[in-house]
């Protein structure tokens, strides 16, 4: 399964509409456009929350007192727990309905709803309405 998400990922886009799809391969593809998509924009707001909690770091000598990890440390501990979440979560649903030629399509639904939502919880964690 992994491979052929590969596979398609490496292809030329078909023409697609992806208002539409018709077949199975087409709403295949059409969720893994949007979770590209998705997790795109996470990147960006990775970027910036990252960016701001480093900051803050630096403001504030890492908030540690030698203790305690700083916040970005934290951030990034946690954003690495959530990918392996994510991806776990989501394939458990694909392995719900017994995997077939259905499964990309409700694997790739689930990241992007989920990571929609990580976006939104890091823009958030900055002030941001992500």
């Amino acid at each position: 399964m992994i491979f052929a998400l590969l596979l398609m990922a490496s292809q030329p886009a078909p023409e697609i509409d992806c208002e539409e799809p018709i077949t199975q391969q087409e709403m295949n593809w059409c969720a893994h456009q949007d979770f590209l998509a998705a997790d795109a924009e996470l990147n960006k707001q990775w970027k910036l929350t990252s960016a701001q909690v480093k900051d803050q770091d630096r403001a504030y000598g890492d908030a540690t007192n030698g203790e305690n990890p700083g916040y970005f440390q934290t951030l990034l501990e946690g954003q690495r727990a959530w990918l392996k979440y994510r991806d776990a979560h989501c394939a458990s649903h694909g392995n719900m309905i017994g995997g077939g030629s259905m499964a990309p399509l409700i694997i790739n639904s689930c990241k992007t709803r989920l990571t929609k939502l990580r976006s939104t919880e890091l823009g958030i964690l900055i002030g941001m309405d992500g």
